[in-house]
């Protein structure tokens, strides 16, 4: 794709109003004239199809690298990185699974700039396990709602509170409470400086709800995700279910300790279990998906 290196740039956060102007000014697609381009991209390679994929998307990238912008990182790079998620979702984009590229694309545009947060975060040592990872990208989430619940800011005495709801220590929300304490991007500021009815920058950012068909095609998509799994785990044993569950399926994945522990059993029987039975479970989805179409994520051994 090196012709999609010739895409409109941010040459630094004080030029991202004029970035936003440029790329709002590029004409949204219809789903017709989407459903086309994609075609001849995934048939043709038509390299001119797919800037126009990924150009005609660019305004969806900014408005999902803003929801970022208060981890204290350039709004230019978290916009740039969400680009490559953005061509990365053109490239394996297929409009005959019956949803907008929009749809698609956000989970790569997302998984792009939640990694480049956190590896450059890493340097203050931000911890790499999922509970971690997980108090990163909604410590903010929670604050806000706790705030709205209670009428009143977060003060220390609700840190247990954060703590047990993410599975971490309240240590580690008071240390990922100073590591986010960075200053604010703000959509009100105003796109010129210099000229007091030029608007704000928030104006710049389109409204991309989805269409009530787009809805209904993508809640659709999730039904039949769900329920091809729910079949594959009927071919397993109450044991398969168990352990594949809580190793694989909950937000906070067991240990294969705590699992080894409480079935009286080896760590690595546990192992092997989790492994038959997803080996099972992928061998069902993956006959599934090559006659129905369907995509579904289990997540990688």
């Amino acid at each position: 794709m090196s012709k999609l290196n010739n895409l409109p740039a941010i040459s630094s956060d004080s030029g991202f109003s004029k970035y936003l102007r440029e790329i709002n000014s590029i004409p949204s697609l219809s789903q017709e004239e989407e459903f086309m381009l994609a075609k001849d991209y995934l048939e043709k390679h038509d390299l001119d199809a797919a800037h126009k994929l990924v150009t005609s998307h660019l305004k969806l990238v900014a408005k999902i690298a803003m929801g970022y912008r208060n981890y204290g990182l350039p709004v230019s790079e978290l916009v740039s990185e969400g680009n490559l998620g953005l061509m990365q979702a053109v490239k394996k984009y297929d409009p005959d699974l019956g949803y907008r590229l929009s749809t698609y694309a956000m989970w790569w545009i997302k998984a792009s700039i939640q990694e480049y947060v956190l590896k450059s975060w890493s340097l203050v040592k931000i911890g790499t396990t999922s509970a971690q990872k997980k108090l990163f990208f909604s410590l903010k989430k929670i604050k806000n709602r706790l705030t709205n619940t209670h009428a009143r800011s977060v003060n220390d005495g609700d840190y247990q509170a954060i703590a047990d709801e993410l599975g971490v220590s309240v240590k580690e929300v008071q240390e990922m409470t100073q590591r986010l304490s960075g200053p604010d991007i703000s959509l009100n500021s105003a796109i010129d400086q210099n000229d007091d009815n030029s608007g704000e920058m928030i104006e710049l950012i389109p409204e991309e709800k989805p269409s009530q068909e787009d809805t209904l095609s993508y809640n659709q998509l999730l039904t039949n995700q769900k329920q091809i799994l729910s079949d594959a785990m009927c071919i397993l044993n109450e044991r398969e279910v168990e352990i594949l569950t809580a190793r694989k399926l909950n937000d906070l994945p067991s240990t294969l300790d705590t699992l080894s522990d409480q079935y009286n059993i080896s760590k690595e029987r546990v192992r092997q279990i989790e492994n038959r039975a997803f080996e099972k479970v992928q061998s069902y989805v993956l006959g599934k998906v090559t006659r129905d179409g369907q995509i579904i994520n289990l997540g990688s051994r």
